[in-house]
């Protein structure tokens, strides 16, 4: 009961302004000089004035118009006082307001100032990121001391103290910025490390000097941190994709020894399919487009497989035993699809739009920020090679294919079909291909040539890991992604490229069997 009482007196205090907006002030930031115009905002945001939200909003939205002698705001067709949100017939006369770059700056500020007295804890939070690369004057500094004394939601109380701390840093006043400089100890900021280093630079007084020195220390080690688990991060989000792109060949290669210079192209077919199927939705489905991806997952399975089915019924077949004479024939394979690709939509990218649930990010840290985006494709990944090892592992097809994998002739001698089972392997490692597509098109440009960004890493991948092993791929894959985003940030992309290859030569020289030995009497 007692903290229900005091919400309700927070609530009282942040609610009720000390003035209110009035129809001199909405004249002076409508029609006034840039000099007024900050004078104004200045006197909402010492006020506390949270009724001058709604306007200001208008304002930075270019919905305020004025005339010979008022101001309004054009809602549509419809016109709305915006003193008392009224509607008013729309004048003639109407001409815009006029806000320079520097003026819509100080208006966000402001806006994000004033929502800091609002009840809505995320609302406040969102404000104080807003407000943290801000230059805060001191209506806006004695503003964010208010809100602090009587926040009670921790993350945005550490927020507002980091604010007013790194402003205090900067005080004339020695115990100020003594404190200012303890108080800055447990933040994760770069901001705040170029902050201190700043003022370490020019600070005089000793024992301020080591406060600093210690709270840069504190600083630079959570920074490191995050730095680190953000590489991490986008380490395993390569080589989920990595292993998308590897899964399928891994089958076709372990089980036929195709060497399949197409399997590139599967992906850029997958992709496509999720552009035709986000334009399906767009134009026929528009209140179901955020589920789109729902659709294109099995289309693009679908059409990379039965495209996979073709080219062996047509193609592989004809070359089995012949591994360099495969690699010729579906490098040409891989030319007609991307021109024919081309033919129907262009040479240039298409767009593919990110649903609205996989847009956004998670703050774990402020330098650590993972996307929704690359979180799903992780998942997504893990659901494939999940229903993939149960059909190898579980399913009677899986038998025939394991047996066919490790021994050829000894399957076809226990009556399996071994040219059925060639092409449906090949159909299944197209249709995964066509999956690993879906998943780059909410990562990458889609285009003709997004295959060919692949197919190398593919390879690496799945001899590394050993020709038809998933276990294999997927060591090798997250090995490869996370080892791959080290090495580019140490020393650059180009000779974390190369460094891995080296390293892929040499181990290759070392195990040529890969990761994992394929088990059986014979391998071939």
């Amino acid at each position: 009961m007692l903290r229900l009482f005091a919400g309700l007196a927070m609530l009282a205090v942040f609610c009720a302004p000390a003035a209110a907006l009035d129809r001199g002030a909405i004249g002076r930031l409508a029609s006034g000089d840039a000099d007024e115009q900050r004078q104004a905002l200045d006197a909402l945001v010492a006020d506390n004035d949270v009724s001058a939200l709604p306007f200001l909003q208008d304002l930075l939205a270019d919905r305020v118009k004025i005339g010979a002698d008022t101001t309004i705001i054009v809602d549509g067709d419809h016109g709305l006082d915006p003193l008392e949100r009224a509607p008013v017939a729309l004048p003639s006369d109407l001409e815009d307001v006029s806000t320079s770059n520097s003026l819509r700056l100080a208006i966000e500020e402001s806006i994000a100032a004033l929502e800091l007295l609002s009840p809505d804890p995320a609302l406040r939070l969102e404000a104080v990121k807003r407000l943290q690369n801000a230059e805060l004057d001191e209506a806006r500094l004695a503003l964010i001391a208010k809100a602090e004394s009587h926040e009670r939601d921790s993350a945005v109380r550490d927020g507002l103290r980091q604010m007013r701390a790194l402003s205090e840093l900067q005080s004339g006043d020695r115990a100020m910025r003594l404190a200012a400089a303890k108080a800055l100890r447990a933040s994760v900021s770069g901001r705040v490390r170029e902050a201190l280093k700043a003022r370490l630079a020019s600070e005089e007084d000793g024992e301020i000097r080591v406060a600093l020195t210690r709270s840069l220390r504190n600083v630079e080690s959570s920074l490191a941190i995050g730095e680190n688990l953000g590489i991490v991060f986008s380490g395993v989000s390569l080589a989920s994709i990595l292993l998308l792109a590897a899964l399928g060949l891994a089958v076709t290669y372990g089980l036929m020894g195709v060497i399949n210079m197409a399997h590139g192209e599967m992906m850029m077919i997958g992709a496509y399919a999720t552009y035709v199927a986000q334009n399906c939705f767009r134009a026929y489905l528009p209140d179901h487009f955020q589920w789109y991806l729902a659709a294109a997952a099995p289309v693009a399975f679908v059409v990379a497989a039965l495209i996979g089915v073709v080219i062996e019924r047509m193609v592989i077949r004809f070359l089995y035993g012949r591994a360099l004479e495969t690699l010729l024939a579906t490098w040409g394979v891989s030319l007609i699809l991307m021109q024919t690709v081309r033919t129907m939509f262009g040479a240039q990218n298409v767009q593919v739009e990110n649903p609205a649930w996989m847009s956004g990010r998670v703050f774990v840290m402020e330098n650590l920020q993972l996307p929704y985006n690359r979180i799903v494709i992780i998942a997504f990944s893990l659901a494939v090679l999940a229903l993939v090892s149960f059909l190898l592992a579980r399913t009677r097809l899986g038998l025939f294919v394991r047996a066919v994998t490790q021994n050829r002739t000894m399957a076809k001698c226990v009556g399996v079909d071994s040219s059925r089972i060639d092409t449906i392997a090949f159909a299944l490692g197209s249709g995964i291909a066509g999956l690993a597509g879906v998943a780059l098109s909410q990562v990458g440009n889609v285009g003709p040539d997004l295959g060919q960004h692949y197919i190398v890493d593919s390879f690496m991948v799945v001899v590394l890991g050993g020709v038809g092993q998933l276990a294999g791929a997927v060591y090798a894959a997250l090995g490869l992604g996370v080892a791959g985003k080290i090495f580019e940030n140490l020393a650059g992309a180009v000779l974390a490229e190369i460094a891995l290859l080296v390293f892929l030569i040499v181990f290759i020289q070392k195990r040529p069997q890969g990761l994992f030995a394929l088990g059986g009497r014979q391998a071939d």
